[in-house]
């Protein structure tokens, strides 16, 4: 009888995104670079900001994440020395998937501080999810329906238990990768706008307004874009 023995070793390119931004509530125009490697089964990725290169030596604006994809993600945000730690699983409830998230948020300098939210999916069919997510210490929780019509246009109606106000979000696909979304928060009266793109070849990019319809004003402008590549 013969053995066969077989190895196996690979390799795969680390990925690097660039960003850029501006932001009219700070009239600031921020950047930012991430690289993340692939290990096995393991995702590793470090960023940073502007404020990392021009203050150098910094830690301002440095974030570290290791993360197992339907696993757990675990990252560390270097200047404020805050942890943040989110575990993901599914089950099954009447045939359908539950996709669940326990995820915590805390800081070294305040262990005490901390928050812990858990977040749970109910998956109908591909058109149709309802969602709940609470905070622990607190005596509400936020509810989520969202419906996708024609694999184009979704409609994602929220409503705060707590606060007893409702939110309404509405996006449509447009040219494949471009989409277009507008929002509504009861609670501030604020209508957001926002025109994105998601693309590997030509880089992705996100405008968005925010107007206070209370007093029919701009209070918010931002754009920002991304490069991927491997390197």
């Amino acid at each position: 009888m013969m053995n066969a023995i077989s190895v196996k070793a690979g390799y795969e390119l680390p990925k690097k995104e660039k960003k850029a931004g501006y932001d009219s509530n700070n009239g600031v125009v921020s950047g930012g670079a991430s690289v993340t490697f692939n290990a096995g089964d393991f995702k590793l990725r470090a960023s940073m900001t502007d404020a990392t290169v021009l203050n150098a030596p910094s830690l301002d604006g440095l974030a570290l994440a290791i993360e197992k994809p339907g696993s757990f993600i675990f990252d560390y945000k270097a200047p404020e020395k805050d942890f943040r730690f989110q575990f993901m699983n599914s089950i099954k409830v009447m045939e359908k998937p539950l996709n669940l998230k326990y995820i915590h948020n805390t800081a070294l300098h305040n262990i005490g501080d901390g928050k812990t939210i858990l977040d749970g999916t109910l998956v109908f069919d591909s058109a149709n999810k309802v969602s709940a997510n609470h905070e622990l210490g607190s005596i509400g929780c936020k509810l989520k329906y969202s419906y996708v019509h024609g694999g184009l246009t979704t409609l994602e109606p929220s409503y705060d238990t707590e606060r007893n106000f409702w939110d309404l979000a509405v996006s449509h696909k447009i040219y494949g990768d471009h989409v277009c979304k507008a929002t509504y928060q009861m609670e501030s009266n604020d209508l957001g706008l926002e025109w994105s793109r998601t693309s590997k070849l030509d880089g992705s990019f996100k405008v968005s307004a925010s107007l206070c319809l209370a007093d029919k004003k701009l209070s918010k402008l931002a754009a920002e874009s991304s490069w991927n590549f491997d390197i």
